[in-house]
């Protein structure tokens, strides 16, 4: 008896999973947004495809962030906008205000480490110029001044390797 060739999703179910757990970070930064901000010590840190298409802001910021930034949502956030497709946020950088935009489907990963809750997602990379995803390596995290003083520190390994 021959067995039967495993069905082809046609209803895409991974890719309606991965929106709607997006869904829960837009009701997550809704919540952050409400009067009175953040309850009890939640906190987010969201990392995102500095190179997906959708992403803005300063080119001196993202440029030092060529593949991923983490930022984190605590004490020192600004101008939070939560759209259907993107956020907006504004947090302090070198002591100075930058804006940044940041499309859902960049995002990496969401975390909140009050409560140790995480997502995961698969983003869209869409790197500005063809090929210059190959050139990308990882960056340690962007959290702006007023950040979590307990968050982890990542470094590249790339530095150390020899060439």
């Amino acid at each position: 008896m021959a067995k039967d060739p495993p069905a082809q999703d046609l209803m895409n179910y991974e890719a309606m999973a991965q929106e709607a757990l997006k869904g829960v970070v837009r009701a997550a930064l809704r919540r952050a947004n409400a009067p009175g901000g953040l309850p009890g010590a939640h906190h987010f840190y969201l990392t995102f495809k500095t190179g997906a298409a959708g992403v803005e802001g300063p080119e001196e910021l993202l440029s030092r962030y060529p593949d991923e930034m983490t930022i984190v949502l605590q004490h020192q956030f600004w101008d939070l906008e939560i759209g259907d497709e993107a956020f907006d946020v504004t947090l302090k950088f070198g002591g100075r205000p930058q804006s940044l935009r940041v499309p859902y489907a960049a995002l990496t990963r969401f975390y909140d480490p009050s409560v140790q809750f995480l997502l995961q997602f698969d983003a869209e990379d869409s790197p500005a110029s063809p090929g210059a995803s190959d050139l990308r390596s990882p960056a340690a995290p962007a959290t702006g001044e007023g950040s979590d003083p307990e968050a982890p520190n990542v470094v590249s390994l790339d530095h150390f390797r020899k060439k």
